[in-house]
């Protein structure tokens, strides 16, 4: 089966369930345009009478050999640029939402062990969980195949040139800091019910995700699909050791708390999000990447789950520094009211 046919048997599916109101990539809409340009320009006077015969010469052999077409960068390239905004969203914030109520403390971490005699909200949360990783694979699928149709019909590498720019606008889905958090999500959901048996969990699943910390090389791996498999490091970037207390910026790379106040030239104390307009990502030099930064709950307790140890050193380390800086900095405010 065509990938087309499939996508829509996906969106049929999805119509009347948990994600049934979230965008999706209009893959059979962005196809027609491509046709319109495929078979000349010339058809594109002849109105509807044209568009039907589009329809049914798929193949055609003509091809429209201009890098730029005006027709499809107007409307193929804004159109595309608006669902991935709009599904990167959708994605990001229902996976927010999911995560919220799985990493809890105080009042909901009560409510939370008294609903689970009555209800198995586990079970429920790791199928809503599989239902968005469905969601942003099927989409950025879409998105990689009608942007190859894009640069094989025109020959161009306009499609490859718009896939950084949407790396650069950070909506490109597969490099989305709640992507891995949700694999996380499902590692420490496998391990909390590892003993548990029967039900949902033994039906192989979990086996899609790995995170492998021995190496010399911290991974986080995830098999999206047959096609899509992705690999994360777990290392920081800056300190070179495992991460801790991980954050991850509006460009979507990992840092420990403690090395990304330290690249912005801000306190521990005072957060990564205090970060300066100015301040550059370590890795790729992009501004204005801290304001977004996110705080990888789900990945840092995987991280303290998988090696406890490693865990508490590195806590007394970043606690110690803390201590530290928060003397330096109120001498400091106490000199400056003293005028000194």
């Amino acid at each position: 089966m065509k990938f087309g046919a499939t996508y829509e048997e996906y969106l049929r599916a999805e119509q009347d369930k948990y994600l049934g109101k979230c965008s999706h990539v209009e893959y059979k809409r962005l196809k027609k345009v491509l046709k319109r340009c495929q078979v000349g320009r010339s058809l594109q006077a002849d109105g509807a009478d044209g568009d039907e015969q589009l329809e049914d010469n798929d193949e055609s052999s003509e091809v429209c050999e201009c890098n730029s077409c005006t027709l499809c960068d107007q409307m193929f390239f804004t159109e595309l640029t608006k669902e991935a905004s709009e599904i990167a969203g959708c994605f990001s914030s229902r996976v927010k939402r999911l995560l919220h109520i799985h990493v809890h403390s105080g009042l909901q971490r009560y409510i939370w062990r008294v609903r689970q005699c009555f209800i198995d909200d586990q079970q429920i949360m790791v199928q809503e969980g599989r239902l968005l990783l469905n969601y942003v694979t099927m989409n950025a699928i879409a998105i990689r195949k009608i942007l190859k149709k894009y640069d094989k019909i025109h020959g161009s590498v306009s499609g490859r040139d718009f896939k950084s720019k949407m790396q650069t606008e950070h909506i490109e889905l597969l490099q989305s800091p709640w992507l891995i958090e949700l694999g996380a999500f499902h590692l420490n959901c496998d391990d909390t019910d590892a003993d548990e048996p029967g039900g949902f969990f033994k039906n192989g699943f979990f086996k899609n995700f790995s995170c492998d910390l021995t190496g010399a090389q911290p991974l986080l791996a995830m098999t999206i699909s047959e096609t899509l498999k992705y690999e994360y490091s777990l290392t920081c970037p800056v300190c070179l050791d495992t991460l801790f207390n991980p954050y991850a910026l509006g460009c979507g790379h990992l840092f420990c708390k403690a090395c990304a106040c330290g690249a912005a030239s801000v306190y521990i104390f005072q957060g990564v999000k205090s970060a300066p307009l100015e301040a550059k990502c370590p890795v790729c030099r992009a501004v204005g990447v801290f304001g977004h930064a996110v705080h990888m709950t789900e990945l840092e307790l995987l991280l303290k789950t998988r090696d406890k140890d490693y865990w508490r050193q590195r806590l007394r380390e970043e606690r110690t520094e803390m201590v530290k800086q928060s003397k330096e900095y109120w001498d400091s405010q106490a000199m400056l009211s003293m005028g000194i």
